[in-house]
């Protein structure tokens, strides 16, 4: 038998013959246990044996050799798996190309084309509001022109989750260019909710539904889904593969231990990619000037709680219609207190529907009742839930507080539940609901309750988790406006990506990437299409201008009947203002009109006046100019010229 005791120290390790594992892709070291001396036997002549101790070799830095060795090496482990460019194909000349058309410098409206030479897939494909100078219009889509110059190559569309602002546009874009749409059941059901609206179900057949964990072929990707937390069900990121390499496309996330559905982030699927090595990260921005963790979903589970239980009248819960999990709170709490829900608005109705169709939520029909007959009950045996968190006008919860519901109206002694934030731009509305629920003596729970919302998306430690496991070569933060995608970027250097692999991208900004380079490429044509989202229709660009300028400058119509041949006025002409003078001055301003018509008839050059279109553009110039010059307004003018 060997004699271990007495052997020496020793690393089975040299710089030129490094054992890996490849699973883990960490040397190991084996070591075996060190004697601070090593005894050695010496014979006597006269036979006698005489030990002798032996010192150990000491590096210059007073270290055994062998330790040092160690420690060298571990270091170069540590190294290594934290740099990305050791587990890439540098050897190759394939690249991939990345162009978000909607997401960047806005929140919402997300959109992103990935392609190489011969393929490209879509993912997500969603909608933005307008703000208030947008007048009559519903929703903002994403300008579709890049993607009509590649549609011979677009293999489909990946859908992250079923939130608006991702799958919102997706009616409007398989109007015109339909392709396989992969997803989760969940996003799926919703966008063919969407299309049964817009009375295109047929466009049902070019649905896919996923699993996840499997990776699947679309054109030149492999793509799979992998789960990820966030304020709606059934959330994916795509890890996506092509020849150049892995990219990471979180999605809107948030990394959520403990969530309602007991599902939580599939961490081990981004360390898995994490260890094989990713090209570039793609992650969600939103909440990147949020320090620490986003709290749970379940915080707000508690403080419903509280709620119901001192609340003596009807509870009406108004939230997101897509977040089902808050919905899903308030209505097990209802339940516990022996309530039954009455769901009021077209989209919570529809997607409640579709969750508990598929499985998502489990309630009994009993559950529920219809707004007809919330007044069969008693009110503290009521709970509402409905839409309106952000104070739109022509939501269920706007209408109840005017007293213009056909079945609901506010009373003093029911409990509001307001359980969102306020959109960035729709703070104004939130307020104005706030008030006319208060007028009408109810009793509002918003910002007096600390956890009766929580975001959806990840802060900064969250981030940081991310940029950790996948531990990308390219850094590019999306989704968010610009302030947020600095702050993410920030991170990413924190967090060991090298600051010129770090891209803050806009919308329309083509950037290549191989596994040696990262450059943009060129800008395409990107923008936002307005929609009219009561008639499923686009409103052109100009008539959107009209508004605007009507609303902010007035408008100014001229109906005059004038004789060419005498360059004069037939009869005084008809001259009405609209937002630019008062009533008083009305008639004044007339004059004013009448008097440029005259002096422009006399010195009109010739043949203006035998161009009626032409005669009329050189008086609306006319009227123009003398609005700017005397009242600081540049109006819509209407001339209605009857030449004779």
């Amino acid at each position: 038998m060997e004699n271990t005791n007495n052997e020496n120290y020793n690393v089975a390790l040299d710089n030129n013959n490094t054992t890996t594992n490849e699973a883990t892709n960490v040397a190991e070291i084996k070591i075996q246990t060190p004697a601070t001396t090593t005894n050695t036997e010496t014979k006597e002549p006269n036979g006698q044996t005489i030990p002798q101790k032996k010192k150990p070799p000491l590096s210059g830095n007073g270290w055994t050799n062998d330790t040092k060795k160690a420690f060298e090496i571990n270091e170069k482990i540590q190294k290594d798996r934290l740099n990305p460019h050791n587990k890439l194909n540098l050897k190759t000349n394939a690249s991939v190309k990345i162009t978000p058309l909607g997401g960047l410098g806005e929140i919402g409206g997300n959109m992103m084309v990935i392609e190489t030479d011969t393929s490209a897939i879509i993912i997500d494909v969603g909608m933005s509001f307008p703000d208030g100078s947008m007048h009559g219009v519903d929703i903002l889509i994403p300008d579709f022109t890049y993607l009509r110059q590649i549609r011979s190559k677009i293999a489909g569309i990946c859908i992250t989750h079923a939130h608006e602002d991702h799958i919102g546009a997706m009616a409007y874009f398989f109007k015109e260019i339909q392709v396989p749409v992969y997803g989760t059941p969940l996003p799926l059901e919703m966008i063919g909710a969407k299309f049964d609206e817009h009375k295109m179900r047929q466009h049902r057949s070019y649905f896919r539904a996923i699993q996840k964990r499997k990776p699947i072929k679309i054109g030149d990707f492999e793509v799979e889904w992998m789960h990820i937390t966030h304020s709606i069900i059934d959330c994916s990121s795509l890890a996506i593969t092509c020849e150049a390499g892995t990219i990471i496309h979180t999605g809107d996330f948030k990394i959520d231990h403990t969530p309602v559905d007991g599902y939580p982030t599939d961490l081990h699927r981004f360390a898995y990619y994490g260890e094989k090595g990713v090209l570039a990260l793609l992650s969600d921005s939103t909440n990147s000037h949020g320090s620490g963790f986003t709290r749970t979903e379940k915080t707000v589970g508690p403080t419903f709680e509280r709620i119901f239980a001192a609340s003596k009248g009807r509870v009406i819960m108004s939230t997101f219609s897509s977040n089902l999990h808050r919905v899903a709170q308030a209505m097990d709490v209802a339940i516990k207190y022996g309530r039954k829900i009455c769901v009021i608005g077209r989209s919570m109705e529809k997607n409640i529907d579709v969750a508990i169709n598929l499985g998502y939520l489990k309630y009994s029909k009993d559950n529920f009742i219809d707004a007809h007959e919330v007044n069969k009950f008693q009110d503290k045996e009521i709970l509402i839930v409905t839409t309106g968190s952000q104070g739109e006008t022509m939501s269920a919860l706007f209408r109840m507080s005017i007293h213009e519901h056909r079945h609901i109206k506010i009373k003093p002694e029911d409990q509001i539940i307001l359980s969102a934030k306020a959109i960035p731009g729709n703070e104004g509305s939130v307020s104005e609901i706030i008030n006319q629920l208060l007028k009408a003596g109810a009793k509002v729970a918003y910002q007096d309750y600390a956890d009766i919302h929580v975001s959806g998306h990840a802060s900064q430690e969250e981030q940081k988790l991310m940029l950790r496991l996948v531990k990308p070569k390219y850094f590019l933060p999306i989704h968010g406006e610009y302030n947020h995608v600095v702050k993410h970027s920030q991170t990413g250097i924190d967090c060991g990506v090298l600051e010129r692999n770090v891209y803050i991208l806009s919308d329309g900004e083509q950037v290549e990437i191989t596994p040696k380079f990262m450059k943009k490429v060129k800008t395409v044509k990107t923008g936002k299409t307005y929609i009219d989202n009561q008639n499923n229709v686009k409103i052109a660009d100009d008539v959107v201008l009209d508004r605007q300028t009507m609303a902010n400058e007035g408008m100014v119509m001229i109906v005059a009947q004038i004789s060419i041949s005498e360059r004069k006025i037939v009869a005084a002409p008809k001259v009405m203002s609209f937002g630019l003078v008062d009533v008083r001055n009305e008639k004044y301003f007339a004059k004013e009109v009448e008097d440029m018509l005259e002096h422009f008839l006399t010195h009109a050059k010739e043949g203006i006046l035998e161009n009626n279109r032409l005669l009329e553009d050189e008086l609306r110039k006319t009227v123009r100019k003398h609005c700017l010059r005397k009242y600081k307004k540049y109006p819509m003018i209407v001339p209605t010229i009857i030449a004779q």
